[in-house]
């Protein structure tokens, strides 16, 4: 495949890349391409191309491309041309039956020349057309628009997400719902498939008192995916401090279980739920199956394992995770979460606790079927930290085996690591670290992803924007005028 590829243009991939070839296995990517900041940079420069600040300017950026605003213009002065039209030729029959009506001789400007009479009459309807159909949108736009935001910046933020990549994100937790809160400026085609294996806090006391899925990972993907995250999303994440029946649930868990209430099922209450917050994207469970977590952890090196159930006590027991199970062992997957998957441009596994968020959507069997067979991009997002009680010791090479070890090899494309290892952590947490050199059987890109202020976790906006560049890349530009390095390095597609 790279024979196609020009002498030039592979002097200058030996400089950016390392390759290694094992036996039976595609090419591994170790180095970063540098492609990731120059299609960020092209991104950038698109979106800073300076927004008018005069009233002509903002008339005239209802008229760029891609807002489909020109061809209603231009159908809405035909309509009135030729309205026009008919009431000019009823006017004339009536100036022939009167021509001595010194009335109608003021009030057509007789004394003026014919073409400086239709221009003035022309440009006044159609200035007041233009200025009438302004104020209309702005009318019935204003419960739409935030204070301050210009309505065409409103509706080309609508059209620009509505055409955005199709992307499924698999996982749960905090992780999870950092990824969306980043990729939800780039496309308004989000799915989250969420874990519902939670069986503690707030969502463990809903799920055994109401027999409802545990609404807490699906509701901080609400949060996330929130149109703003202002006060109404706070008073969704707002949780009880007080009473003896209230303390420690959240307003969101008891919103989305009075839903499901009144709408007479969990997943209708969830997209309704999804429509009172506004999201841009859906949020979606892997399977609406009572499932519970079970795990064989050894304790010691010389020590039998043991098998314990419960996602809160799999993370509090002592030792290293060996296997994971459901309980039942194949629940049926959420037909909605398989049509998403099979229907999307990238799929992204992770971030989020490796074994009791994203693995879990990953032991229902027709999830991974479906990932399997979507022609998607798919990208395993590892974590920049370890976790204690899941991961302790392990870099991203022993995440992604874990992932292999329950669901086989080959499920992603690519695995994206972090590079940046500045900042402290707390006790028993560690930098995981890339798999430099090493050799594995998916592609690997590294970049800055951790969060300054949080460096446990990953920055909303660089994971994003590095997502985003890596899909350009597989897929090629916006024009699509150039061929994508990923292809050309793994044959695929």
């Amino acid at each position: 495949m790279l024979k196609n590829i020009c002498l030039q243009e592979i002097a200058s991939l030996a400089n950016c890349f390392s390759f290694s070839m094992p036996s039976g296995v595609s090419l591994t990517l170790i180095n970063n391409s540098g492609i990731v900041k120059a299609v960020c940079a092209k991104r950038i420069n698109k979106l800073q191309k300076g927004k008018p600040s005069h009233v002509w300017g903002r008339i005239g950026s209802w008229l760029r491309p891609g807002l489909g605003i020109k061809r209603w213009l231009a159908l809405i002065i035909a309509g009135t041309a030729l309205i026009g039209l008919g009431v000019a030729i009823l006017l004339l029959d009536i100036y022939r039956s009167n021509p001595g009506s010194p009335i109608l001789a003021f009030i057509s400007m007789a004394v003026l020349p014919r073409w400086l009479r239709a221009i003035l009459i022309g440009g006044l309807g159609l200035a007041s057309v233009l200025f009438a159909l302004f104020r209309l949108n702005r009318t019935l736009l204003a419960p739409f628009v935030k204070p301050g935001e210009q309505v065409v910046d409103a509706v080309a933020e609508h059209r620009r997400l509505g055409r955005g990549p199709k992307i499924v994100a698999v996982g749960g937790g905090t992780g999870l719902s950092a990824l969306l809160r980043g990729l939800k400026h780039y496309s308004g085609n989000i799915t989250a498939v969420v874990t519902v294996a939670d069986d503690g806090g707030s969502s463990g006391r809903l799920r055994r008192s109401l027999g409802l899925p545990p609404p807490g990972d699906l509701r901080n993907c609400l949060a996330a995916l929130s149109h703003d995250e202002d006060l109404l999303t706070k008073l969704f994440q707002y949780r009880f401090r007080e009473g003896e029946e209230l303390n420690g649930h959240s307003f969101g868990n008891l919103f989305i279980a009075a839903l499901s209430g009144v709408k007479g099922s969990f997943e209708r209450g969830l997209l309704e739920a999804g429509r009172v917050l506004a999201i841009r994207g859906r949020v979606l469970p892997s399977t609406l199956g009572d499932v519970a977590l079970l795990a064989d952890k050894k304790p010691e090196a010389n020590s039998p394992e043991i098998r314990i159930q419960g996602e809160t006590r799999i993370t509090e027991a002592p030792g290293r995770i060996k296997h994971m199970e459901l309980v039942p062992n194949n629940p049926p997957a959420y037909p909605e979460a398989i049509h998403a998957i099979l229907n999307a441009d990238m799929i992204i596994v992770g971030p989020g606790s490796l074994y009791t968020s994203v693995i879990p959507n990953l032991l229902v069997k027709d999830i991974v079927e479906a990932i399997r067979a979507s022609r998607a991009f798919k990208v395993y997002v590892c974590n920049v930290a370890t976790q204690p009680g899941e991961t302790d010791g392990y870099d991203s090479v022993q995440h992604l085996a874990a992932i292999e070890d329950h669901v086989g090899k080959g499920l992603v494309d690519l695995m994206l690591a972090n590079d940046n290892f500045e900042g402290a952590f707390q006790e028993r947490v560690e930098w995981v670290a890339p798999p430099n050199s090493r050799k594995i059987n998916v592609l690997v890109h590294t970049a800055d992803l951790i969060d300054e202020e949080h460096p446990w976790r990953h920055d909303p906006k660089k994971l994003s924007e590095t997502l985003i560049a890596l899909l350009e890349e597989r897929t090629g530009p916006l024009n699509g005028s150039d061929i994508s390095l990923n292809e050309q390095l793994s044959g695929r597609d």
